[in-house]
């Protein structure tokens, strides 16, 4: 499972750029389609993921031929992140790319690549996360995705519903 290892953090911004449904970047060749910071920012229910990218300095690692895998939490996501404990992540530079690389995943993971059950994987700062799948639901620690595999050319994209 070298999939699961992960190598860079900079995808976990991009995730969020372009997770609205309909919104599926699945062509077959790598150079039309977007990049995992170009599907984030052209979608404003990443803007908090877009800025927290932007502010850690991970866009052109995010930008980077990868591939990776990111969870990409919303606007919503961030939302139950109090907001002084939220400006003062967003304010600390190393705390925040160390949060924002916990959401990325060296490989490109589809979700049919998830086996059922846990799996433990390497995220991007070489922490361990554990992916669950039960049926046709797939979790990341106590993040939900909601919306799974949104093709990027440099990765793939998961939205979830927490910051993990």
């Amino acid at each position: 499972m070298n999939t699961f290892v992960v190598a860079v953090s900079m995808v976990t911004m991009a995730v969020f750029s372009n997770a609205a449904p309909g919104h599926h970047h699945m062509g077959t060749t790598g150079a039309s389609m977007m990049d995992i910071v170009e599907i984030a920012s052209g979608d404003p229910r990443f803007s908090t993921l877009v800025t927290a990218v932007a502010a850690a300095d991970l866009v052109d690692t995010l930008k980077g031929a990868g591939p990776f895998t990111v969870f990409a939490p919303t606007n919503d996501a961030f939302a139950n992140i109090p907001e002084d404990d939220l400006k003062d992540l967003l304010d600390n530079k190393e705390q925040l790319t160390k949060v924002l690389l916990r959401h990325v995943v060296p490989g490109k993971i589809q979700a049919c690549d998830i086996p059922q059950g846990k799996t433990e994987v390497e995220t991007a700062d070489g922490e361990k996360v554990t992916i669950t799948r039960e049926g046709n639901n797939i979790s990341v620690e106590s993040a939900s995705v909601v919306i799974p595999d949104i093709m990027a050319s440099n990765g793939v994209i998961h939205v979830i519903d927490a910051v993990i």
